[in-house]
């Protein structure tokens, strides 16, 4: 079977190294971390992203990037996207030109506000598939049921990825809209860290299903004004994420808003957890986005305002009651 490497070996890469594996393709997985490379190796567990959790003994882990990806027919980047593009530049030289490369992260780069593929596009000159959706991956490794999407320009490359990573419990549908796949996977982290500082303030249900609905709002808006289609963002990657992020109790970006709410730093929150919250970042390039595009979106506006300018969450909520009134469409 053929050669894949994943790189990036937090709970979502292991998770996904691991279904590959339990397929019968050649996996090897990367990790910055030493110990968590000895102890998968050794042990078949990784403790710090997964604990008691049972991996496949047919990967194999190393934290050797050129090893791992020298004779790959395809890798698969898990690399949190502030990271992606500083793990890449130094090995696209030995990335053979036949090599098919999926991303699997959800963010947008600071500074040049990329979305991932286009991080690996620029840096490899080549097309990248995208894997996004709802998808906690601590349910993915148990095997409960999960629907993903997997978005490229190419049909036939598609297709030939969702027979690679479609299992019994991890369906995969294809896309064309890489773009909104990607748009949807990103700023879905913003809305949830929203909905966690509602839920951390102790507002309701009311204000969770609002700051859903029109978090979506926003995101379409977005979307539409950097040439996506409405459509992808009432899909598994745009509403199915969203839903996801916005509420379940393993969701580290939904997380942190409840801990924000209920008064803690962002610098204790961050401190307190070794997995990467992506919305944390992509809140600052999604506000610059919006403010490049000229596209109105006021609950990623208090989003940045709490974690950049240090704004009061509860003077946010305030300021998004109370702004002008207006029709819903």
């Amino acid at each position: 079977m053929s050669y894949i490497s994943v790189i990036g070996a937090g709970n979502w890469g292991t998770t996904l190294a691991n279904l590959l594996a339990e397929k019968e393709y050649d996996v090897t997985l990367w990790s910055f971390e030493e110990n968590v490379v000895q102890e998968i190796n050794l042990s078949h567990i990784n403790s710090t992203y997964l604990p008691g959790i049972s991996l496949s003994q047919k990967m194999k882990v190393t934290n050797n990037l050129k090893d791992a990806i020298k004779k790959a027919r395809y890798i698969l980047n898990v690399v949190p996207t502030q990271f992606t593009r500083s793990v890449f530049k130094g090995v696209v030289n030995i990335i053979s030109e036949d090599t098919v490369i999926i991303s699997a992260s959800k963010g947008i780069e600071q500074g040049t506000l990329f979305t991932v593929s286009s991080i690996l596009k620029e840096i490899t000159k080549r097309q990248v598939a995208v894997l996004s959706g709802p998808s906690f991956a601590k349910e993915v490794v148990k095997k409960y049921p999960t629907a993903v999407t997997l978005a490229t320009e190419n049909p036939d490359l598609g297709i030939q990825l969702q027979e690679i990573f479609n299992t019994s419990y991890f369906r995969v549908y294809t896309h064309s809209d890489v773009l909104g796949v990607e748009l949807g996977g990103a700023l879905k982290n913003v809305i949830a860290i929203a909905s966690g500082i509602s839920d951390g303030l102790g507002l309701g249900h009311n204000a969770r299903a609002a700051l859903i609905t029109r978090g979506l709002a926003e995101i379409v808006r977005l979307g539409e004004a950097m040439g996506a289609d409405p459509r992808t963002f009432r899909g598994l990657s745009g509403l199915g994420d969203l839903v996801l992020t916005c509420t379940g109790s393993l969701s580290r970006n939904y997380t942190v808003g409840i801990n924000l709410g209920k008064g803690m730093t962002l610098r204790d929150i961050l401190s307190s957890t070794k997995s990467v919250a992506e919305g944390v970042a992509t809140s600052l390039s999604a506000f610059e986005l919006s403010r490049k595009y000229n596209v109105e979106m006021p609950i990623v506006d208090q989003v940045y305002q709490v974690i950049y300018k240090d704004k009061s969450p509860a003077e946010a909520v305030r300021l998004l009651m109370n702004r002008a009134l207006k029709s819903e469409f």
